[in-house]
């Protein structure tokens, strides 16, 4: 079994049930969140759910959510035995983003895309490729969003195996 946390940090309400069914649909359980509003964008709301489901279960949340281009996401899945984490970060203007994380959350660049980079790019262009990689511009945009979290409510959510 793997862990992790879906972080919607921003959704119309009338949008809320319908993030509730597909989150449902994937972990096999009701999934109840509990909705606050988020402080950085009036009008939307915000939850956070902890799931704990089989490895790839990050991969299938992102992907039941992703039809919906007004949502401001994240979804993390922790390492598990023989299993690398990951972090998919979604917004409406950027788009998803994914990447492999290590056991304390940093984003991880394999060497042969590291090469590949080095071996294109020079200068300014090197260093705007790397934050491409690391994810740089989703951190950006989304890290207002993560703030208006801080003491909100997180639900827990176990799938039905």
């Amino acid at each position: 079994m793997s862990t992790g946390v879906l972080y919607v940090h921003s959704c119309p309400p009338a949008m809320c049930p319908h993030v509730e069914w597909a989150v449902t649909a994937v972990l096999g359980r009701r999934a109840r969140m509990e909705w606050t509003d988020q402080v950085c964008a009036p009008g939307q709301l915000r939850a956070e759910l902890n799931w704990r489901a089989r490895p790839g279960t990050a991969g299938r949340l992102a992907a039941a959510l992703r039809g919906w281009t007004v949502l401001r996401y994240e979804v993390t899945e922790e390492p598990s035995p023989g299993l690398d984490g990951e972090r998919y970060s979604i917004t409406p203007s950027l788009g998803v983003y994914r990447a492999t994380t290590s056991a304390n959350g940093d984003v991880l660049v394999g060497e042969d895309r590291l090469r590949a980079l080095l071996g294109t790019l020079g200068g300014p262009a090197l260093a705007q490729g790397l934050d491409a990689l690391l994810g740089s511009a989703w951190d950006a945009e989304l890290e207002p969003y993560r703030e208006g979290g801080d003491g909100a409510p997180v639900t827990w959510l176990h799938q039905v195996v």
